[in-house]
């Protein structure tokens, strides 16, 4: 295998809390799987504490890991954010989202105190989770007559494909998930079977 086929992400919703010096922050740890649930997930956050101070972020997304943000949220620059990142960099977990909920305790941290709380109330939020390995898959839809049935699953069967969905007429359809290490396999068996019509659809 020329390439790495898996990810690591986290298994459900969990938080994690530090205190310092009378602040005291809560990290909450949520599976990603878009940029978009983001902004709910913290408005939904600020009203659960409306006497917050802070709101800060930090998340990763895709199964190669390219894709960041973080948000420092009035903490001064580098203090909140990037040590959320860190943390998620050093665990290697993507596809992931955490939001640190800061109430200020009356003393000023400092800059390496607010990197320090911020860090661990996010390894903290981790920690109270599972992280899980998960492996890269292409969903592809496929097309056949049904003469071909036999065939076509056949080669699900052999291939142990994951079938999304099915719809068996005339015309058959079925949608279907396969690893991506495995994709030219599977991809050069279907082509060998008559008047099929394969569509790639989208990674996940």
């Amino acid at each position: 295998m020329l390439f790495d086929d898996t990810y690591q992400t986290i298994l459900k919703t969990s938080e994690g809390i530090f205190r310092d010096k009378g602040s005291k922050f809560i990290a909450y740890a949520y599976p990603l799987k878009s940029e978009t649930e983001v902004k709910e997930i913290i408005a939904k956050l600020r009203g659960e504490h409306t006497k917050a101070r802070h709101f800060c972020w930090a998340l990763r997304l895709t199964p190669d890991r390219n894709v960041f943000k973080l948000n420092d949220d009035g903490e001064p620059s580098g203090t909140a954010g990037r040590p959320i990142l860190n943390t998620l960099l050093s665990a290697d977990i993507t596809n992931i989202l955490v939001v640190v909920v800061r109430y200020f305790g009356g003393t000023l941290l400092g800059v390496a105190g607010l990197i320090n709380a911020y860090k661990t109330a996010t390894v903290e939020a981790i920690k109270e989770n599972k992280i899980v390995t998960k492996t890269v898959n292409d969903i592809y839809q496929l097309n056949f007559d049904y003469l071909a049935m036999n065939q076509v699953m056949r080669i699900v069967k052999d291939e142990n494909l994951e079938i999304i969905n099915q719809e068996f007429d005339t015309n058959c359809v079925i949608k279907f998930e396969v690893r991506k290490s495995n994709l030219n396999i599977v991809l050069g068996k279907l082509e060998k079977v008559e008047g099929i019509e394969l569509r790639y659809l989208a990674t996940v």
